[in-house]
C-alpha cells in the first residue's frame, strides 16, 4: 500500500474518488488532512462495559469553554468532516499535539473501511484531564491505496452522524444474548 501525499488527497477529492467534507483547504498537509472535533460527545453511564449489550450513554453538548475529559473515562466525539471512499483506506491517528497532550484519539480503531462514508467517532481516552473544543483541530486523517480487490463496507456504522456508540452487541448470536 502507498500513503497518499496532501496534493494528492487533494486531486483525489477533485476527481471524486474521496470524500471530505467540509472542505477546508488549510487543513491539507504533507501527507494528511487535520479533522476537527465536533460539538457533542458521547459518555457511557455503566461503571462495567459489555460487548454483549447495549451500554447506555448520555450526550454532553461542548460549550465554548471546552469541556475537561477525566482520566477514568472513555468519551466519544466526532469529527465535523464526513469522510470516506471506495477507492481508498482512510486511516485516522491523533495528530502529534494531541497526542503530545495525553490524548488519545483513536485507541485501537483507526482503520477506516474501504466504502464506509459519514463522521468519525473518535475514541477519547485522556492519560490525565484534559480540556477539548468543538471545532479544535485533533486528529489527522492519511488514504492508502489498496491491493486486491476491493469489497465495499455496508456495515451498522454506515452514514454515521455524530459520535456512535459501540454496536458490538449487533454481532453477538440471539442465544447468546438472550
Amino acid at each position: 500500500m502507498s500513503i497518499l501525499t496532501g496534493a494528492e488527497i487533494v486531486r483525489r477529492r477533485d476527481l471524486g474518488e474521496l470524500t471530505i467534507a467540509p472542505f477546508v483547504p488549510e487543513h491539507v498537509s504533507s501527507n494528511s488532512y487535520d479533522l476537527t472535533l465536533g460539538p457533542t460527545l458521547l459518555r457511557y453511564t455503566g461503571d462495567v462495559l459489555d460487548p454483549y449489550r447495549q451500554n447506555p450513554t448520555e450526550e454532553l453538548g461542548i460549550p465554548p469553554e471546552g469541556v475537561v475529559l477525566s482520566a477514568d473515562r472513555v468519551y466519544l466525539g466526532a469529527s465535523v468532516e464526513r469522510i470516506g471512499s471506495d477507492r481508498l483506506t482512510p486511516i485516522v491517528k491523533a495528530r502529534s499535539g494531541t497526542a503530545r497532550l495525553g490524548l488519545y484519539v483513536h485507541m485501537t480503531a483507526d482503520l477506516i473501511d474501504i466504502g464506509s462514508l459519514g463522521h468519525t467517532t473518535f475514541q477519547l481516552h485522556a492519560v490525565q484531564p484534559v480540556r477539548v473544543y468543538a471545532g479544535m483541530v485533533l486528529a489527522q486523517v492519511t488514504f492508502w491505496e489498496p491491493v486486491g480487490k476491493i469489497v465495499l463496507y455496508d456495515g451498522k456504522y454506515q452514514n454515521s452522524c455524530g459520535p456512535q456508540a459501540s454496536r458490538s452487541w449487533c454481532d453477538v448470536p440471539a442465544e447468546v444474548n438472550a
